[in-house]
């Protein structure tokens, strides 16, 4: 009879704790928006009937004054619960009651907070590094071909049309390139200069068309200046990414099969936080990632769709501009097709992301 083997606690250790640390991230991100629409009422004198981490049923709960705080099972979600936020109070104090702008920023607020994040989160990062990437160039490599027209000290400014705003810019924008001749805007000894079809080298990789990267950017020493402004400056980056991405699904240049939702995004958190304690090299991959998602959250939810945290900025920006409110049944009709849309898109995704881990 053969016997069965058995896992070490230390082997399933090893695969469980890179998944709690991506569960806890999101768990974070969530808590942190919140966080936002919750002071931000409380500032206002909204009255907030309860604040409430994760969905679903109750494991803990307080009551401290008027507010409920509770704890819920599923750490999928959260929400903060104000007197006259989806119906009509005569309370003076609800959130219906309160002027408009006061209403905006509470709602903004949660987004915002996100963005903010994601902004420390690539802070962290950068002061983890020895050196900061700049979008200037050092130098090239031997078998460089860009060096015909790109020169030593150039500072990269635009690749083909886009404002570069950081070193995260150059292997985006580049990347995207079909031909590996792209058109460049430097600034040479205090001038523009325009440099179009300057050729790089192509090779394919495993069937994927790929530009040959073959000159050296300047770094810069993290310092508190430096960390601050590239902090930004990477962050500004990063939601263009989200942003262009999101334009390259409507316009068809990738498909929903190319998303993830929450659990494809926890396998690869857990992924690269796995790699990078078995490999011991730096955090600042799985750094980046999150401030990836934190980031992409935050734009997402002001985003002005139904449902979301923007969907209700843009119905109070038409309140603001014809100082008139859209009554309340419409606005709540609109949100509640756009819940059952999204809840349909994330079912897809969802199913997605387990097939693609089913294949390996």
């Amino acid at each position: 009879m053969n016997a069965i083997p058995l896992f070490s606690a230390s082997a399933v250790w090893g695969k469980v704790w890179p998944i709690l640390i991506a569960i806890l991230f999101f768990g974070l991100i969530i808590m942190f928006h919140e966080l936002g629409h919750f002071i931000f009422a409380k500032l206002f004198g909204v009255q907030v009937n309860e604040f409430s981490m994760g969905m679903g049923p109750t494991l803990f709960k307080r009551k401290k004054g008027e507010t409920k705080y509770a704890l819920r099972l599923f750490p999928i979600g959260g929400f903060v619960s104000m007197e006259g936020e989806d119906e009509d109070s005569e309370n003076e104090r609800a959130f219906c009651n309160k002027p408009v702008w006061q209403r905006f920023i509470i709602v903004a607020a949660g987004g915002t907070v996100n963005l903010i994040m994601g902004v420390i989160i690539v802070a962290v990062m950068l002061c983890m590094t020895d050196l900061i990437g700049t979008p200037e160039i050092h130098s090239f490599h031997e078998t460089a071909v860009s060096n015909t027209q790109l020169q030593v000290n150039d500072k990269i400014k635009e690749i083909n049309g886009r404002k570069v705003f950081s070193e995260y810019d150059i292997g985006f924008l580049m990347s995207r390139d079909d031909d590996g001749v792209i058109d460049f805007v430097v600034e040479r000894e205090g001038e523009k200069v325009n440099l179009n079809a300057v050729k790089f080298n192509t090779e394919d990789r495993n069937g994927q068309f790929t530009i040959i990267y073959d000159f050296i950017i300047k770094g810069v020493e993290p310092g508190f200046a430096s960390v601050a402004k590239n902090a930004v400056l990477e962050s500004v980056s990063i939601a263009r990414v989200v942003w262009v991405s999101l334009l390259d699904l409507v316009t068809g240049r990738y498909g929903l099969s190319d998303l993830s939702g929450p659990i494809g995004t926890v396998s690869i958190i857990a992924d690269v936080a796995q790699n990078a304690a078995t490999q011991q090299i730096d955090w600042t991959n799985l750094l980046m990632i999150m401030a990836l998602i934190a980031i992409n959250i935050g734009l997402f939810n002001l985003l002005p769709l139904p449902a979301l945290d923007g969907g209700r900025l843009f119905f109070m920006a038409i309140e603001f501009v014809f100082r008139k409110p859209v009554p309340r049944k419409y606005e709540g009709w609109v949100h509640a097709v756009g819940l059952i849309l999204l809840m349909l898109l994330m079912v897809v995704i969802s199913f997605s992301d387990i097939m693609r881990l089913i294949k390996g």
